[in-house]
């Protein structure tokens, strides 16, 4: 029985989440403990207890709006925050003009920084300087535009404590987003690998075993063992790397699975960047060897189809020129600041002057369809031939002007 994987994601917002009604809930406390404790000192402590009061019902009814992301929504965090405000300008109300001068705390005292903390841990930094923003407004407000040394240290701490933690937040997503994807491709590969075994000791074996006995036979069942074994290299070659991902391709039988056109269907299918690798390991058939890097070779979209239709051109001149028997091999390198893709061939060569009385014919499949291409790219297509030893064909793209 096959072993099912599974993927665990732990998020790292959550504790914080916790952490953050925990803290509300404390604070809210304190502000009352606090208020309890010097309430003769104020001079309308009835506006203080009516806040207060106000603050710890909200607290408590908003205890599982604050516990996660999804239910702390923008509604709640303005009303949240406009709680704390009120607070604070409800203090020259309630307390006395000398405790508020000397530094005295607000109504809600340090209750306030979860509201500015709810907005890191939603939006971010971004967020968190705005919420921050209007407490220090209010801080000011209160003390009539001249607040205190203390006043403005707990504004500044407050400030940049919710700004750190809300870019801390940021980066925390980012990693969890790669974690989670990192750990989706390494269960791909697993179960690609396990896919790629049983394959291996079943349907690939049979099409060998097709292609051997009908070569052995002759006549339709040698035509029906070339065929077992085109589909036997391309099986394999999607097994090993699963990067077919092609809407229409059609093929030219008479090279293995040359593909002439790939095309991709989907909105937006010329913006970005696309793995050159998607359009040539398509190419892969029984005469055709394709080898490329392990890691995605990324061009913009429009420049990895024009690259890739040159590499068709390529192979079709392997097809018309260097005979049915003629093996093709495509080699893809990604060396950071340029692309090149050489594809080779063991026929028999072209002739020295041949391209020039070709052009010189009207003929211009190598000048067009691959230098022509390559031209507008920026880019370069080298071609070497040495009669009896083949012809390779040396494409280069630099990545600062395929845009």
């Amino acid at each position: 029985m096959a072993k099912r994987e599974r993927v665990v994601r732990m998020s790292v917002e959550q504790p914080l989440w916790r952490a953050l009604t925990v803290y509300r809930l404390l604070t809210m406390v304190y502000a009352v403990l606090l208020f309890a404790s010097a309430y003769k000192r104020f001079d309308r402590p009835g506006i203080a207890a009516g806040y207060l009061a106000v603050l710890g019902v909200w607290t408590l009814a908003t205890h599982r709006k604050a516990a996660n992301a999804a239910s702390c929504t923008k509604r709640f965090l303005g009303a949240d925050l406009t709680v704390a405000i009120v607070g604070i300008l409800l203090t020259p109300l309630a307390d006395t003009h000398e405790r508020i001068a000397a530094g005295g705390p607000t109504l809600p005292t340090i209750w306030t920084a979860g509201s500015v903390l709810a907005f890191a841990l939603k939006g971010g930094w971004r967020w968190a300087g705005f919420a921050s923003t209007f407490v220090a407004a209010a801080n000011v407000i209160i003390h009539g535009g001249d607040p205190t040394r203390d006043t403005l240290h707990n504004v500044l701490l407050v400030w940049v404590a919710s700004i750190a933690i809300g870019y801390v937040v940021e980066v925390a997503r980012a990693s969890e987003a790669t974690l989670a994807r990192a750990l989706e491709i390494e269960a791909a590969t697993r179960e690609r690998e396990r896919l790629a075994r049983d394959i291996h000791d079943g349907v690939l074996q049979v099409l060998a075993m097709v292609q051997r006995r009908g070569t052995e036979l002759g006549g339709e069942a040698a035509e029906l063992g070339r065929m077992a074994g085109e589909q036997e290299v391309a099986l394999r070659t999607l097994v090993s790397s699963g990067l077919v991902h092609t809407s229409r391709i059609s093929r030219d039988e008479s090279l293995g699975a040359l593909v002439d056109t790939y095309e991709v269907d989907e909105p937006g299918a010329d913006e970005g960047e696309l793995d050159l690798r998607t359009l040539l390991a398509p190419h892969a058939g029984s005469r055709v060897s394709f080898a490329e890097p392990g890691t995605p070779v990324p061009l913009p979209v429009p420049a990895a189809k024009e690259l890739a239709a040159a590499v068709g051109a390529a192979l079709d001149n392997v097809r018309k020129h260097a005979g049915e028997g003629a093996r093709a091999w495509i080699l893809v390198e990604d060396w950071g600041d340029e692309v090149i893709v050489t594809v080779r061939d063991d026929g028999p060569g072209i002739p020295a002057g041949r391209l020039d009385q070709a052009e010189g014919e009207g003929r211009m499949g190598v000048a067009l369809s691959i230098r022509g291409r390559l031209r507008d790219l920026g880019g370069t297509a080298e071609l070497v031939s040495v009669p009896g030893q083949g012809t390779e064909v040396e494409l280069k793209i630099p990545r600062g002007r395929t845009q």
